[in-house]
């Protein structure tokens, strides 16, 4: 069983892996809920968060995992840390490094593997985000996503508390504030981007940074002048005394919580505060070190989100409880009903989301101003109609009629209470998105469903666009490296399947770097978006064209029957069309084009990297021969 390499920063990443403070520490919600997350979205039976130490592994979170570490020469992880993808092992026992692995021949029976290394803001990987199954399995582009998006939330919080870990080694260095070090200390201090300040245990202001003043609206000169509980909201300032107060009497050695500051213009700010006590030389208390970060913004915004929300559907389900109570009262009743009833309907009317009724039959008995703008059908014509013929799109309608029937049968239904994103139709048949929301009421013993709903479509539009942009280059609008590392194995598989074999060209420009030198670097982007519209053109339906970086481009080949022959006469084509002269504003250039291939028959086990670095080495050697060439050569035999 061979050993991962050490990562050539291992003494750095060690270093900063123990300054975090994060191993053999209890566990914690945050990091819990995403493990929780990558267990249920990827349906795989073990997730973690793995921290890679010196000799082992340690799980700062595990799901169906009991050890609490492994060694690290038995450790996945310890691998996935050296490269810059996730690591993706779809079968242990077919994977050289890892067949004879205790974790594969016992238990937990590891057979499939895929680990996202969670980097700090230098780029070190200190662990993995990975999920485990028993079983072989496929990695899917979808499911690689989520992991790597659930790993960007570690990430994210392992970058913060990066930020607090620097900010107070910084302050550390600093002795007691004052020394020979003061000019490095003042530029981490005032460069930082959350506030940092200094505080004698009496609450006065020894040192405050820019980001602080910034924060509080203060200057300087003027924080230095009133003391740290002047600043507090007032009703938050009895649990900061008391933890002030252990934290002087030794009690603990620092907190973190979420208050309110009282800003010079006397408006609150929301702001989540670290404290911990510093001690002199002698062991006395001798100063406080705070670090400020301003979560006003998205506290405020949660808070009235929430109570928009819950005030709306609390009105909601109040006026509909009592609409359900007074239908049964007496005829004296009637007048309090009618007036509650247009109370409801007021709110309804005004709400933000599209708001629905529909009866037992599926008929529509409410259609609010909204749904009105939303979907573009008026309440007039909405009313009695059914939503198969309004905004459900026709290959949904099946499932909602025999959803509306199950739930009147049995009274279970997939989509009562829960938060759903689906597609519907406008009057004009036009497409959007929608978040729905359902509550499934009994009026009188009759059903009755009320639904909100809530136009998301620009949301996920800028989804699927950030989804592009993220594998698109943005010069040439060509595939870029990551869509062409995810493309690699699905290509691979297919030309499995299919029993034919895959090919990949890479493309370096011959004399690119003189037009730009000559002619600058906007008329090299014009050259580089030219030749990409010449690549796509020239290559075949079945291939596929992805700009790497700079010149390089990469053409991936699929059914090749006379693989090397086939291969050739692309890339031949290719270095033709490339090397047509091109029309930059007045003048004309010409470059040329270097090319490697290698190939991939079927059932070769070549792993995408592999194959890219084959390619990569061939265009160089094309590059030694003379430029302008393909190598390998093609003999007369057809293969080389």
């Amino acid at each position: 069983m061979p050993a991962a390499p050490l990562p050539s920063d291992e003494a750095e990443r060690l270093a900063l892996l123990h300054a975090l403070s994060l191993l053999d520490t209890p566990s914690e919600p945050l990091f819990d809920r995403v493990t929780r997350l990558a267990s249920q979205l990827l349906q795989v039976p073990i997730a973690l968060f793995s921290l890679v130490d010196t000799e082992r592994q340690w799980f700062k979170s595990r799901v169906g995992l009991e050890v609490a570490e492994t060694p690290r020469e038995q450790a996945f992880c310890a691998h996935a840390i050296c490269q810059g993808p996730p690591l993706v092992v779809k079968d242990a026992t077919e994977d050289e490094r890892f067949r004879s692995n205790p974790l594969v021949t016992g238990d937990p029976n590891i057979r499939f593997y895929a680990g996202v290394p969670i980097r700090t803001s230098a780029g070190l990987a200190i662990g993995t985000l990975c999920a485990i199954d028993t079983r072989p399995r496929e990695l899917s582009a979808q499911d690689q996503a989520v992991l790597s998006d659930l790993a960007a939330i570690i990430t994210e919080e392992i970058r913060y508390r990066e930020r607090l870990a620097v900010a107070r080694v910084q302050l550390e260095r600093t002795g007691a504030v004052l020394g020979a070090s003061e000019a490095r200390f003042r530029s981490v201090f005032d460069a930082a981007v959350v506030g940092i300040a200094l505080v004698l245990p009496d609450g006065t202001w020894v040192s405050v940074n820019p980001a602080l003043c910034q924060i509080l609206g203060y200057s300087e000169k003027e924080l230095l002048g009133i003391r740290f509980p002047e600043v507090t909201y007032p009703p938050d300032r009895a649990e900061d005394a008391e933890l002030i107060r252990r934290l002087h009497a030794g009690e603990i050695e620092r907190f973190t919580r979420q208050k309110r500051y009282v800003r010079k213009d006397g408006s609150l700010v929301w702001i989540q505060v670290d404290v911990s006590r510093k001690l002199g030389p002698e062991g006395e208390h001798e100063y406080n070190v705070a670090v400020v970060k301003d979560i006003d913004a998205q506290k405020r915004a949660e808070e009235e989100l929430a109570a928009l929300n819950a005030d709306l559907e609390r009105r909601v389900e109040e006026r509909t409880r009592e609409l359900q109570e007074a239908i049964g009262r007496q005829r004296q009743a009637e007048q309090e009903l009618r007036a509650r009833e247009v109370q409801l309907r007021t709110v309804i009317e005004n709400a933000n989301d599209a708001y629905i009724s529909l009866d037992r039959h599926g008929l529509v008995t409410a259609w609010n101003r909204q749904a009105e703008e939303t979907f573009g059908w008026s309440a007039e014509e909405a009313l009695g109609t059914t939503l198969e013929c309004l905004i459900i799109p026709p290959e949904l309608a099946g499932a909602h009629q025999a959803g509306m029937r199950r739930y009147l049968e049995t009274g279970v239904a997939s989509v009562v209470d829960r938060r759903l994103e689906l597609p519907a139709m406008r009057r004009d048949g036009s497409r959007l998105m929608i978040e729905l929301r359902i509550r499934a009421l009994d009026i009188d013993g009759e059903p009755l469903f009320s639904a909100f709903l809530h136009d998301i479509t620009e949301r996920k539009e800028a989804e699927a666009r950030r989804e592009y942009e993220s594998r698109h280059d943005a010069l040439t609008g060509l595939p870029n490296r990551r869509a062409l590392m995810e493309a690699l194995p699905v290509v691979q598989s297919r030309a499995g399947r299919s029993g034919r074999t895959m090919g990949l060209l890479f493309i370096d420009l011959d004399g690119f770097k003189a037009v730009n030198d000559e002619f600058g670097h906007d008329a090299g982007d014009a050259l580089l978006r030219i030749l990409a519209d010449r690549l796509r053109a020239a290559v075949r339906k079945t291939d596929s064209v992805f700009r790497l970086a700079g010149d390089e481009f990469t053409v991936l080949l699929e059914d090749l029957g006379d693989a090397w022959g086939d291969a050739h006469r692309v890339g031949a084509k290719l270095i033709e069309s490339v090397s047509q002269p091109a029309a930059l504003w007045t003048t004309q250039v010409q470059v040329g084009a270097s090319i490697g291939i290698a190939l991939c028959p079927p059932g070769a086990g070549v792993g995408p990297e592999a194959l890219i670095r084959e390619a990569d080495q061939r265009m160089y050697e094309a590059k030694r021969a003379g430029r302008g060439r393909i190598r390998p050569e093609l003999p007369a035999s057809g293969s080389p």
